[in-house]
C-alpha cells in the first residue's frame, strides 16, 4: 500500500501563542555599525532597539509515526492545561481511520497516546488521503455555572472604574466578550489573579494599540485556568511586564502583570474575562467580585471596583 498524506492545519479556533523579537543597533569601537537580533553582551554606546512584528507560535501539533502501511497519528499539546482537539479528513481515497473520523479529543498536556490509525481500504491500491484538524484550549464544559466569585484583579485598597460591563455595546458583542468587564486604569498599573490556578497562555510581546480593528489578536494578555476548567484572561497588558509564566501556579491575589494598552483598545484599561470551552468555542460566562464587605456582586458600568486583600476572602477563592 503506498499512503500519499498531506497534513492541513486549520487555526481559526485556535489559541496560539506569540514570539516576538528585538533588532538591536549599535556601533562599535572600531566605528562599524551591528544589527542584530541579540543584546550586547557589553553596554554599547548610542544603542538603538527597535521592537519587531510577533511572530506567531503553534503549540498543539498533530504528528504521525514513522509506519509507512498502517501510520498512527496522536497530538503533542505543549500548553500547560487540556486542549479539545477535532480531527477529520479533507481529501480521503481507499482509507479508513480507526477510529473513524470525524472525531473529537481532549489532550492533556504532553504527547497523547494513539488516538487513530489509517488503513488501505483495498492493500493492491494506491491510496491517497489529507488530514486536518482544530483547537480549543480547555476541556469542554457543556453545562458549566460558576459559584466562585473573584477576587478584583487590583491591588488591596485601590479603586478604579468600570468602563464596560456585562453586554457592552462597544467591543462586548460576541462571545468571547459577553460577559467581560472593562476596567479604566493607568499603563503600568499591578494586576492581581483573581482566583488561584495554572498559567496557561502569557502574551507579552505585543507593542500596539488603538482603535484599527487590525489590533484585534494584538494585546498582551495572560491566561488562568482554574480548578473548574474555567478560565480567566486578563487583557491589554504592559509590554515584557508579565510576571508569571506557563506552568506557573499562582495564588488569588498573586501580583501577575501591569495593565497596558496594546490591542484594540481606546485607552488605557484592564480587559477581565471568564471564559470556558463550549462546543470547540471559548466562550464567557458571567461572574462576580467580592466586594470589601465579602459580597459577591456582579460588575455594573460606571461602578467602582475596590480592591480586596485575599486574607479577608477566607477559603471562597479557592
Amino acid at each position: 500500500m503506498k499512503i500519499s498524506l498531506l497534513i492541513f492545519i486549520l487555526l481559526s479556533l485556535c489559541s496560539v501563542n506569540a514570539v516576538a523579537q528585538k533588532l538591536y543597533k549599535f556601533q562599535d569601537k572600531q566605528g562599524i555599525f551591528h544589527f542584530t537580533d541579540k543584546p550586547p553582551k557589553a553596554e554599547q554606546k548610542g544603542l538603538e532597539v527597535r521592537q519587531l512584528k510577533v511572530a506567531p507560535k503553534q503549540l498543539v501539533w498533530l504528528l504521525q509515526s514513522d509506519e509507512e502501511r498502517r501510520p498512527q497519528y496522536y497530538i503533542r499539546n505543549d500548553y500547560a492545561g487540556p486542549v479539545e482537539v477535532e480531527i477529520d479528513f479533507s481529501e480521503r481515497d481507499n482509507v479508513r481511520a480507526t477510529p473513524d473520523l470525524p472525531r473529537l479529543f481532549v489532550i492533556e498536556p504532553g504527547k497523547s497516546d494513539t488516538l487513530f490509525q489509517i488503513n488501505a481500504i483495498n492493500e493492491r491500491e494506491s491510496s491517497k488521503l489529507a488530514v486536518k484538524y482544530r483547537y480549543i484550549i480547555g476541556s469542554p464544559l457543556a453545562h458549566y455555572r460558576s459559584t466562585t466569585p473573584y477576587l478584583p484583579p487590583i491591588a488591596p485598597n485601590t479603586s478604579f472604574q468600570i468602563s464596560q460591563a456585562f453586554g457592552g455595546s462597544f467591543s462586548h458583542t460576541d462571545e468571547q466578550n459577553q460577559y467581560a468587564v472593562d476596567i479604566v486604569m493607568p499603563i503600568g498599573t499591578p494586576i492581581h489573579a483573581a482566583r488561584s490556578g495554572i498559567v496557561l497562555e502569557v502574551e507579552d510581546d505585543f507593542f500596539k494599540g488603538g482603535t484599527n480593528k487590525a489590533y484585534g489578536s494584538e494585546a498582551n494578555n495572560i491566561r488562568i485556568l482554574h480548578d473548574d476548567g474555567s478560565m480567566a484572561v486578563y487583557a491589554h497588558l504592559e509590554l515584557e511586564k508579565a510576571q508569571v509564566y506557563p506552568g506557573l501556579a499562582v495564588a488569588a491575589g498573586q501580583l501577575i502583570g501591569y495593565s497596558g494598552n496594546t490591542g484594540f483598545s481606546t485607552g488605557p484599561h484592564l480587559h477581565f474575562a471568564v471564559q470556558i470551552n463550549k462546543g470547540m468555542a471559548l466562550v464567557s460566562v458571567p461572574f462576580t467580585f467580592i466586594d470589601q464587605q465579602g459580597l459577591a456582586e456582579e460588575p455594573a458600568i460606571s461602578a467602582w471596583l475596590k480592591g480586596v486583600a485575599p486574607s479577608q476572602m477566607g477559603h471562597a477563592l479557592e
